[in-house]
């Protein structure tokens, strides 16, 4: 059975940080995508960041660049969402989802076969 797990969500003060984790179990880690997603109230869920499988590289959403860093850890089948300078656009449910291949890229939601319940992040101006 696939699970993916977030912890690290909170609430934070604008400009503060947070770190977000994602324990994934019941596949091959190494073999697939990895994706960090968002969904504000009342919004669309959307990407924020990507890191590929073999060393294809992490990529992230504009509105999040030199702010975020997601990182991987193959041998413990975890990925890292480190999030500084927060805004209180940035509050939202973040999800994290895994992809064997990249069928429509790894921006695209569909792409993903397994997902996170999610964790919450609020952040207060």
């Amino acid at each position: 059975q696939v699970q993916l797990v977030e912890s690290g969500g909170g609430l934070v003060q604008a400009g503060g940080s947070l770190r977000l984790s994602c324990a994934v179990s019941g596949l091959t880690f190494s073999s697939y995508h990895m994706g960090w997603f968002r969904q504000a109230p009342g919004k669309e869920r959307e990407f924020v960041a990507a890191a590929l499988r073999s060393g294809g590289g992490t990529y992230y959403t504009n509105s999040v660049k030199g702010r975020f860093t997601m990182s991987r850890d193959n041998a413990e089948n975890t990925v890292y969402l480190q999030m500084n300078s927060l805004k209180p656009e940035d509050t939202a449910v973040y999800y994290c989802a895994a992809a064997r291949f990249q069928t429509h890229g790894y921006s695209y939601r569909g792409t993903y076969d397994y997902w996170g319940q999610g964790t919450q992040v609020t952040v207060s101006s």
